[in-house]
């Protein structure tokens, strides 16, 4: 099913971006020659071996490539100074000047391609880009750093409400006014925060926050869990499970004799967690906010 999903999007995707027609954007460039003036617009100079391993490309097709470019007057190769053995790639003027035009050309089609659609929704197709990245990235692969928890300090809570509004904007398309409710609960937790009976956490990987979740006192009996957050990058390494844990551990040694919280019918990852974390709904109302007619969930955990 997954793999299916993936080349189902893989056709639709080239499909929509034109990669597939003999020319790029009307020009008389493949696509792969398109991102070989593209990286050396970038990078200014390249050797074919640093070309081959950043676009994953085999050297004898590369080489061809190359050497069509350079019958064109796209390209010339001077003897690095560093190593005989390799020659320094770089644009002529005509390359330059190729590649503006197909920089031009590839801005227009994207805006063109966006330009339907409202604001919230070209959030949502950029942060849905964006997590697509960051789980295929082999520097997501090759190193997964060790998360770690700590309390709250001074900007943190304005993160918290920052990545609230971008996610679900980008992820749900809620409006600012979910911003807004967000920023409410976090001036209500920093106005009458009480160390002893309340907490936020902060997670970290490699020192970039990932991550976040408060306990808040309702009552001397019921504390409630709130503005739990995982960013993508993170996901998928148990981190939501480890935070609503903390939750519960804490509310249990602080003495309190429930835990609840709120969640919407919508949010299916966040449903399932608490799910699995003991949590059962107790009811549930519908309402309109941030944009949509949505589902409210009341859960609660004894402890």
């Amino acid at each position: 099913m997954h793999i299916d999903a993936v080349r189902r999007f893989n056709r639709f995707y080239t499909r929509r971006i034109g990669v597939l027609r003999a020319g790029l954007l009307g020009s008389p460039y493949r696509l792969a020659e398109a991102r070989l003036l593209y990286e050396l617009a970038q990078g200014g100079q390249a050797t074919a071996s640093a070309l081959g391993r950043d676009l994953g490309l085999d050297l004898g097709y590369l080489s061809r490539l190359l050497q069509g470019l350079k019958r064109r007057g796209l390209v010339r190769a001077r003897r690095a100074a560093h190593d005989g053995r390799q020659s320094l790639l770089t644009l002529t003027a005509k390359g330059r000047q190729a590649f503006a035009v197909l920089d031009s050309r590839s801005r227009d089609a994207t805006g063109a391609m966006l330009s339907p659609l409202p604001e919230h929704d070209r959030e949502r197709l950029v942060g849905a880009m964006r997590t697509v990245e960051g789980l295929l990235s082999h520097k997501r692969s090759n190193k997964r750093g060790e998360i770690a928890l700590r309390s709250h300090r001074p900007g943190d809570l304005g993160w918290v409400v920052e990545r609230h509004g971008a996610l679900y904007a980008e992820e749900y398309g809620w409006d600012e006014r979910f911003e807004a409710l967000v920023a409410g609960i976090v001036a209500r937790f920093v106005k009458h925060f009480d160390a002893a009976r309340e907490r936020c956490w902060i997670a970290e990987i490699d020192g970039e926050r990932v991550g976040a979740v408060l306990v808040v006192k309702q009552s001397r009996s019921v504390a409630q869990l709130r503005l739990l957050i995982v960013e993508p990058s993170a996901r998928g390494r148990g981190l939501g499970r480890r935070l609503v844990e903390e939750c519960i551990a804490f509310a249990r040694a602080k003495g309190y004799r429930r835990l609840v919280l709120w969640t919407q019918s919508n949010l299916a990852a966040a449903r399932a967690l608490y799910w699995r974390c003991g949590f059962r709904r107790v009811r549930k109302e519908r309402h309109s906010s941030f944009g949509y007619d949505l589902v409210g969930e009341f859960w609660q955990l004894a402890l």
